[in-house]
């Protein structure tokens, strides 16, 4: 993989096929740019109507073309390149950036084009960036095969894009604000080289320090998920992800499957796997320079340093809102500040240096705080004021933040007056940035990142308690039923390690009343039929039953009631279960998404479930640390530990039984989705019981 993306930012030699010398048209700009920057490698214009352009030879067809040469860059109307991206292969030339449209993003016909091109490229063991892209850049080296006007400061950012107008709209966007990038790259339709692909290149190249993202789709998430826990094992990874909105739009057959929509699988994707998950484009780089400046904060407590209440007071809010605290200033350090400031600056934190504050202000407050252990993070906000120079500020808080290993972010409010000083401070590895609200985004993003890193934990497969015969029998003898409701569902939770309500179908009343009496009251009746989807809709349920009468009159009367509302369903029976204790009801279930595979759920239960919507998704498999994660991002996962004086639930039994869910999903690529609903969990020490559950199986494994 390293190697065969290499020519897309190292080439020894670049070939523009369908170069011009119109200078408005694509090709033009990117051999223009290729001679701007400093790239040392070969540039040949490839064009049989012209003999030089931009000062360079320009040679018929890519045969002709000499040595070295191990990119091409191909500028051409979609129904020519075929021929050309053959005769590259004939060439021996195993690098392609396609700027050209025309392809699967117009449809049919084109998607056609595009497959018959990926024949090409695999047959030939090529790579393709592309098509419908505006190309790659490396801005150690000045390559540029772009087409943008410009380019931004040299630094470590690794950005990658399905959308390359939005790459040019951030190029443009960081330019002159000393925001450094490694590489750009644009992705288009990704018919070969993958975001996933880019990621792990730039997770092995020296130069990027940390990797950018902008993503539409991700192709294979299986795939993602792996690389981008390799990479951000070492190189954190901030990605903004368009394209929310579409999640629900399939109908589906459970609470699980209306609830695990498209990006929820995504959202689970990146927290599993490193991913620090961004709202904006401003964000995105904010958040992307602090990574690649600043140290990781080794802890969530803030000191903020300000000239100014507002502005402190917003980042406050923003540090609150993304899970940090304002840190709590030792006696020593209010002592020594009051020593160093105006009589009338506050000295507790936010440390309010009043409006006058100098350089030396600044400076002073950094050196006495970086040294209090009851701070992690450092803040320094400055309002720019006309009896202050804000260049000195930035030149105070760089020499002070290039002392510690703690972290050091500043916001300086504005704009013209803090250009000079954004520059300064980047420069010196400290990040700036101009709006207090960013402060908390930023910090939190770093403090995810961090958490990740210390709580990473490998995967390993259950195997006590697991019967995977007994499931993979129920599996094929019901492998037409498509959906199997809980008397089905019961066994295969079994086999699982999965506890289960004591209970027994029966078929008849005589038959339940027998059931009821030999499991004892009191006891519940639930209806079996493979065309009732939720018992409690059609009065399928009747509970707190206590004597044979009673079994017997409930029998008759659901049978009655449910005939009546849905006259041609087909009943098998009910399910007569002992009634259960009390405990906290939840649901568990699993999804399996096109791209990612199991999505694991765990959420509030029983009737308020779809009402409440209060769950968490992680994709199989999972670890004890993402079951535990799942449990307490939720409400549900609150109640467990003991709201208000309440006993806790035994939430271990609910990580044991959301890891055996995963495995079950795992082992078992015909389900579609499961779903435990209600989850009774009990109090601690005494487990859970599943006293419900639906499974739903593919129809392409029919």
């Amino acid at each position: 993989m390293q190697d065969s993306l290499k020519p897309f930012f190292s080439p020894d030699g670049v070939a523009i096929i369908g170069a011009s010398s119109k200078t408005n048209k694509l090709s033009y700009g990117i051999l223009r740019n290729l001679t701007l920057y400093g790239y040392k490698g070969a540039i040949y214009p490839v064009n049989p109507g012209s003999e030089e352009i931009l000062g360079k030879k320009c040679y018929p067809d890519i045969r002709s073309v000499p040595d070295p040469v191990d990119l091409a860059v191909i500028v051409l109307p979609a129904n020519l390149v075929l021929e050309a991206v053959i005769n590259c292969a004939k060439r021996g030339i195993k690098a392609i950036t396609l700027i050209s449209g025309g392809f699967k993003e117009l449809g049919t016909e084109g998607e056609e084009l595009e497959k018959q091109l990926i024949s090409i490229i695999r047959k030939n063991d090529m790579r393709m960036v592309g098509p419908n892209c505006v190309g790659t850049m490396s801005l150690h080296n000045g390559l540029n095969t772009t087409f943008i006007s410009g380019i931004p400061d040299i630094g470590g950012i690794g950005f990658l894009s399905q959308s390359g107008a939005v790459l040019g709209g951030i190029v443009d966007l960081v330019k002159g604000k000393g925001v450094g990038f490694a590489h750009f790259s644009s992705l288009g339709n990704e018919a070969d080289v993958t975001e996933t692909d880019m990621i792990d290149y730039l997770g092995n190249d020296p130069q990027t320090t940390v990797i950018a993202a902008y993503v539409e789709q991700i192709q294979d998430g299986t795939s993602f998920i792996k690389t981008a826990k390799k990479v951000s094992e070492t190189k954190p990874i901030v990605l903004l992800k368009a394209g929310k909105t579409s999640a629900g739009a399939r109908a589906v057959s459970s609470h699980t499957g209306s609830l695990a929509g498209l990006h929820s699988a995504y959202q689970a994707a990146f927290i599993q796997s490193g991913v620090i998950e961004v709202q904006s484009v401003n964000d995105l780089f904010d958040v992307s320079q602090a990574f690649a400046l600043q140290h990781l904060p080794k802890g969530r407590r803030v000191v903020i340093l300000t000239n100014s209440g507002g502005p402190a007071a917003l980042a406050s809010d923003s540090l609150a809102t993304n899970g940090l605290i304002m840190a709590d200033l030792s006696n020593e350090t209010t002592k020594e500040l009051r020593n160093y400031l105006n009589k009338s600056a506050q000295v507790n934190n936010p440390v309010d240096m009043l409006g006058g504050a100098e350089a030396l202000d600044f400076e002073n407050a950094m050196k006495v705080v970086i040294d209090d252990p009851n701070v992690d993070i450092i803040v320094a906000i400055l309002v720019p004021q006309s009896l202050v120079n804000p260049v000195e500020v930035a030149h105070s808080i760089y020499k002070i933040a290039n002392l510690t290993e703690k972290t050091v972010i500043a916001c300086f409010m504005g704009d013209q007056l803090v250009a000079e000083p954004r520059r300064v401070l980047h420069a010196n590895h400290v990040p700036m940035f101009v709006y207090p609200e960013s402060v908390g985004n930023v910090l939190g993003a770093m403090l995810r990142y961090a958490n990740w890193k210390s709580s990473y934990e490998e995967i390993k497969p259950i195997t006590e308690n697991i019967n995977y015969e007994m499931t993979r029998r129920i599996f094929t003898k019901y492998r037409a039923e498509m959906s199997l409701g809980e008397a089905l569902t019961r066994p295969i939770l079994e086999s699982y390690g999965i506890s289960v309500i004591k209970g027994e179908i029966a078929k008849s009343a005589q038959e339940a009343a027998i059931v009821a009496q030999k499991i004892g009251f009191p006891v519940a009746l639930k209806i079996i039929s493979k065309d009732i989807l939720h018992k409690s809709d059609v009065g399928g349920i009747r509970l707190n039953i206590f004597d044979t009468e009673q079994v017997l009159d409930g029998f008759q009367i659901m049978m009655a009631d449910i005939h009546n509302l849905m006259p041609h369903t087909e009943i098998d029976g009910v399910i007569v279960e002992k009634m259960a204790p009390k405990g906290q009801e939840v649901i568990v279930g699993m999804r399996r998404d096109p791209g990612f595979g199991p999505v694991i759920m765990f959420g509030l239960g029983g009737i308020y479930v779809e009402l409440f919507k209060d769950v968490a998704f992680r994709v199989a498999p999972i670890s004890k640390n993402d079951a535990m994660d799942i449990v307490f991002s939720t409400k549900a996962g609150t109640l467990l530990r003991g709201f208000r004086g309440a006993k806790e639930s035994d939430i271990e039994s609910v990580v044991d039984i959301l890891m055996r869910l995963s495995q079950l999903s795992c082992d078992f690529p015909e389900i579609s989705e499961i779903e435990i609903n209600p989850l009774l969990v009990l109090p601690k020490g005494e487990g859970s019981i599943a006293l419900d559950g639906r499974v739903i199986l593919d129809s392409s494994f029919l």
